[in-house]
């Protein structure tokens, strides 16, 4: 887990603007194939993100309405990382703060979103190569 969060981000990050509609971002979500997209300020800032367990939670479970801002249902001002931050630090990050992914910002430009599965996935080949590099022999 020496690795840097830059090392394992998805560069391919979804964003959406603040007034872009429920209905909208879950249609950018099922297009591209994707979990979460993130949401951005007039400025193209970071406001907030959103996830498929949000449209869940907090659209479709209390009723809300495809038509709703995405701004209304996002995490707003979400906790994130910068490319430099250390996979680990990320990974502790985000268990105190019981989030999945962590947006990952670099000069105030979302540059992509680091996940649970990226993480997992970095410590997993880590595990592994030290596995290798501790063997007697090939």
């Amino acid at each position: 887990m020496s690795r840097t969060v830059a090392e394992v981000v998805d560069r391919d990050v979804v964003t959406a603007p603040v007034t872009a509609t429920v209905r909208e971002v879950a249609e950018l979500m099922r297009v591209r194939d994707v979990g979460d997209v993130v949401v951005l300020d007039e400025d193209e800032r970071l406001a907030g993100i959103v996830t498929d367990r949000d449209l869940v939670t907090r659209v479709l479970a209390v009723g809300g309405s495809g038509g709703d801002p995405v701004g209304q249902v996002c995490s707003p001002d979400p906790v994130h990382v910068d490319p430099s931050t250390p996979l680990e630090d990320a990974a502790r990050l985000m268990a105190e703060r019981a989030v999945r992914r962590l947006p990952v910002v670099d000069g105030g430009t979302v540059v992509g979103v680091v996940s649970l599965g990226d993480v997992a996935v970095a410590q997993d080949a880590g595990d592994v190569l030290g596995e290798i590099s501790a063997a007697p022999s090939t």
